[in-house]
C-alpha cells in the first residue's frame, strides 16, 4: 500500500552574513564596518533531477512522488543545505537514524553507504550537492515511515492483524517536528500510548543484556518442585534472577526458600500469564530460564503491534478490548478500567481473529446456530453414531440449518453479546467454567467465551435504569430468547500482545498462544 507522505512545512531559511562590504564604518575606515550578505543559497531541484536521482538509486523508488511534490511545494531548491553546509535539524535526523535501535528497529537504510559519509566522513562524500539533499530528504521519509508507520498494511494483513491500522497525518507531524527542529515526541502523543511504555523497558532490558543478562538456573531432570524451607543451590540462583527484573528487592543470597522468595515468585508469576502458587515448579523454572536476547525480540514485536494502532483509539469515552494472549477481557470507560474479566478464546485450528467491531446487542436466553463447519467436523459424524445425538446435545433441526435451544445447557451459555463482523466472532456466556481456571485457555471454536457475562451485561446496561441486575437475571434465564439493542453501540477491540507494559507500570509477557512473533520479528531483524 502506497504510503502519502506530507506536502511538509519545511520553514528552513539559508541566510548567512559575512564581513566583506567596503563601506565606511563611523570613524571612516572603508573596510571595517556595514556587512553585506550573502546570497541565500539556491540549488534548483526539479523533476527531472529527482527523476535522475531514482534512476540511479531505484531502492528508494517508492518515496518518488512523495519528494517530488515536497520539492515542488518548497519552490524545486534545496532542503537541507546552507552556504555553510548541512542545516542543523540534518544532523538532527541523522543522529535520530543512527539511533534507530532505541525504537526498535535496524538501521538499514537502503543506501547507509551514501548517506553516512554526508555526516561523518564529509571528506568521502563523492555525490552532488543535487543528489545529497535529495539522498537526506529520502532518508527523512524513511525514518518517518519505520518509526510512526512500520511495516506495511499488505503485511500486517498477511500476519492477519486485521485491526483498523493507523492512518498517519504526517501533514501535521512533519509541521510540528519541522516548526521544533526536532523529531522527539516529549508529550507523547502521535503513537499509541503502550509503544512509548515498551520502548522505556526495552531500554532496561538492553542494560541487563549488557552487563551479561541472567544465569541459567540449573535444577536437574528429576526436579519437581521447591516448597518453603527447601534448601538448594538453585534456590540462590532464582533469588539472583528475580533481583535482575526487580521482582526481588533485596538479593540476600540465601539457599533456603522463605516466603520473601515465594512472594517474589509470585509476583513473577502474575506478569507472567500464571496462576500465582505457593511452590516454585519446573514450568516457573523454564520460564525464568528464557534469556533476555528472547525477552527484547518480544519487545520489539509488540513495539512493532503499537506502530499499527491509531493513538485516537484510547481517547474513547467506552470500549473493551481483548488481548487474545492474555487470555483477558477489559472494559474501558473514561479512561480508566472499569471491569475485567478472564476469557476464553479460539484454539490453535480455530484462531480467534484479530479485528474490531461494534457491539450493537446483547441477546439473552439465546439460541446457537450452529456453524455449518461445526454441523460437517462434529454433528453430522454424531449423528451417524448415536441416532439420539441431537436430543441429548439439546439440538433441533430449523429450516436445514441446526440450533440449540435457549438454557443452562446452551454451548453460548445464557447472554450473548453481538458486534456484527464477518468473521461471525462475538462475546459469550458458557456452561463449561471450569476452563476459565486453566492458565492456557484457548479452546474455543474461534469466538470469546466471557467468565463473568451477567457482569458484563450489568456494566454495559448500568445507565439504563430499566435494566436492573434483577431484570438482566431474568432476562438470561427466561428459556426465551430476547434482544437488547444498546443505546450507544460500544467498540470491540480484539488485539494480539505478547508484551504489554500494565498501568502499574509493570512489564507482563504472555506465551504466544498461536505463534505469531516469530514471523514479525524474522521481518524486523532481516537486512
Amino acid at each position: 500500500m502506497k504510503i502519502l507522505y506530507p506536502l511538509t512545512a519545511l520553514m528552513i531559511l539559508f541566510t548567512v552574513i559575512s564581513c566583506n562590504s567596503k563601506s565606511s564604518d563611523k570613524e571612516g575606515n572603508p573596510n571595517n564596518a556595514a556587512k553585506q550578505i550573502t546570497p541565500e543559497l539556491k540549488i534548483p531541484i526539479d523533476s527531472a533531477a529527482i527523476s535522475k536521482f531514482y534512476q540511479t538509486y531505484p531502492k528508494l523508488v517508492k518515496f518518488q512522488g512523495d519528494v517530488l511534490a515536497l520539492y515542488k511545494k518548497k519552490g524545486s531548491t534545496q532542503l537541507w543545505l546552507d552556504n555553510k553546509g548541512i542545516v542543523e535539524f540534518g544532523s538532527t535526523l541523522f543522529n535520530k537514524y543512527k539511533g534507530l535501535e532505541e525504537e526498535g528497529l535496524k538501521a538499514n537504510f537502503p543506501y547507509n553507504e551514501k548517506i553516512t559519509p554526508i555526516f561523518e566522513r564529509i571528506s568521502d562524500n563523492k555525490l552532488s550537492k543535487i543528489d545529497t539533499d535529495l539522498m537526506i530528504t529520502n532518508l527523512y521519509f524513511y525514518y518517518a515511515e519505520k518509526v510512526f508507520s512500520g511495516v506495511d498494511e499488505k503485511t500486517s494483513t498477511s500476519l492477519q492483524w486485521l485491526l483498523p491500522r493507523k492512518k498517519v497525518n504526517y501533514q501535521v507531524f512533519s509541521d510540528s517536528i519541522f516548526e521544533h527542529a526536532t523529531i522527539n515526541d516529549d508529550n507523547k502523543s502521535k503513537m499509541f500510548s503502550q509503544y512509548y511504555k515498551l520502548r522505556d523497558v526495552l531500554k532496561k532490558y538492553r542494560e541487563i543484556e549488557k552487563k551479561g543478562g541472567w544465569k541459567m538456573i540449573d535444577v536437574g531432570e528429576d526436579f519437581k518442585k521447591f516448597k518453603a524451607g527447601d534448601s538448594a543451590v538453585a534456590i540462590a540462583q532464582i533469588r539472583e534472577r528475580l533481583a535482575v527484573t526487580g521482582e526481588l528487592k533485596e538479593n540476600n543470597k540465601s539457599a533456603v526458600c522463605d516466603s520473601t522468595l515465594i512472594a517474589a515468585m509470585k509476583d513473577y508469576e502474575i506478569h507472567h500469564g500464571k496462576t500465582p502458587k505457593n511452590i516454585i515448579l519446573k514450568e516457573h523454572i523454564d520460564e525464568l530460564n528464557v534469556p533476555v536476547a528472547d525477552r527484547i525480540k518480544t519487545i520489539i514485536v509488540n513495539m512493532e503491534r503499537c506502530r499499527w494502532i491509531d493513538p485516537e483509539l484510547e481517547k474513547g469515552k467506552e470500549y473493551i478490548e481483548v488481548n487474545i494472549p492474555e487470555f483477558r477481557l477489559y472494559l474501558i470507560r473514561n479512561h480508566e478500567i472499569s471491569f475485567v474479566s478472564a476469557v476464553v478464546v479460539g484454539k490453535a485450528m480455530t484462531k480467534t481473529v484479530i479485528f474490531s467491531g461494534m457491539m450493537n446487542n446483547i441477546v439473552f436466553s439465546p439460541y446457537w446456530n450452529v456453524p455449518q463447519s461445526i454441523i460437517n467436523k462434529e454433528i453430522k459424524p454424531g449423528m451417524a453414531k448415536n441416532k439420539n445425538y441431537l436430543a441429548e446435545k439439546h439440538l433441533e433441526w430449523n429450516n436445514g440449518a441446526v440450533r440449540q435451544a435457549p438454557g443452562v445447557n446452551n454451548s453460548l451459555g445464557l447472554v450473548k453479546f453481538l458486534f456484527p463482523n464477518s468473521n461471525n466472532i462475538y462475546l459469550h456466556d458458557t456452561p463449561a467454567k471450569s476452563l476459565f481456571e486453566r492458565e492456557n485457555r484457548a479452546f474455543s471454536h474461534g469466538c470469546v467465551r466471557v467468565a463473568k457475562p451477567r457482569e458484563l451485561a450489568i456494566e454495559l446496561l448500568k445507565n439504563d435504569p430499566k435494566w436492573t441486575p434483577a431484570r438482566i437475571d431474568k432476562a438470561m434465564h427466561a428459556g426465551k430468547e430476547s434482544w437488547y439493542t444498546l443505546k450507544k453501540k460500544v467498540p470491540v477491540y480484539i488485539g494480539y500482545f505478547t508484551a504489554w507494559v500494565d498501568r502499574e507500570g509493570k512489564l507482563n509477557f504472555y506465551n504466544d498462544v498461536y505463534n505469531r512473533d516469530e514471523s514479525l520479528i524474522k521481518l524486523l531483524t532481516e537486512e
